[in-house]
C-alpha cells in the first residue's frame, strides 16, 4: 500500500509564489514517474507536470517557465515551486506517483487559491 501525503498549498495574491511538497510512505518502491495535477473549479483533472526516475520533465504549456518540479528518489518526494501564480492557477493540486508495473498512486489534494 502506498500513502502520498500533500503539503504547501494555501492562499496567495496574484504574483506570489508557493511551494508544494508531497512525501510518498509504504511499498514506495521502483517509482517511475512521479507528478502534480490539478482539478480547477468545475473543469476536469490536468496534468500540471511531471519528472521521470532520470529526470526528465513535462509541463503544462500554461505553467511552462512560472512553475519548477523536482524529484528526490530516494526519499520519495515530489516538490512543485510555483512563481508568479495567476488566478486560474486557482485549483485542487494532486501528488501523483506510478511504478512502472503499478500505480498510479494519489494524494488526498491541497488548496491553492490565487486572488486576483
Amino acid at each position: 500500500q502506498v500513502q502520498l501525503v500533500e503539503s504547501g498549498g494555501g492562499l496567495v495574491q496574484a504574483g506570489g509564489s508557493l511551494r508544494l511538497s508531497c512525501a510518498g510512505s509504504g511499498s514506495i518502491f521502483n517509482i517511475a514517474v512521479m507528478g502534480w495535477y490539478r482539478r480547477p473549479p468545475g473543469k476536469q483533472r490536468e496534468l500540471v507536470a511531471s519528472i521521470t526516475r532520470g529526470g526528465s520533465t513535462n509541463y503544462a504549456d500554461s505553467v511552462k517557465g512560472r512553475f519548477t518540479i523536482s524529484g528526490d528518489n530516494a526519499k520519495n518526494t515530489v516538490d512543485l515551486q510555483m512563481n508568479n501564480l495567476k488566478p486560474e492557477d486557482t485549483a485542487v493540486y494532486y501528488c501523483n506517483m506510478a511504478k512502472a508495473y503499478g500505480g498510479p498512486y494519489w494524494g488526498q489534494g491541497t488548496q491553492v487559491t490565487v486572488s486576483s
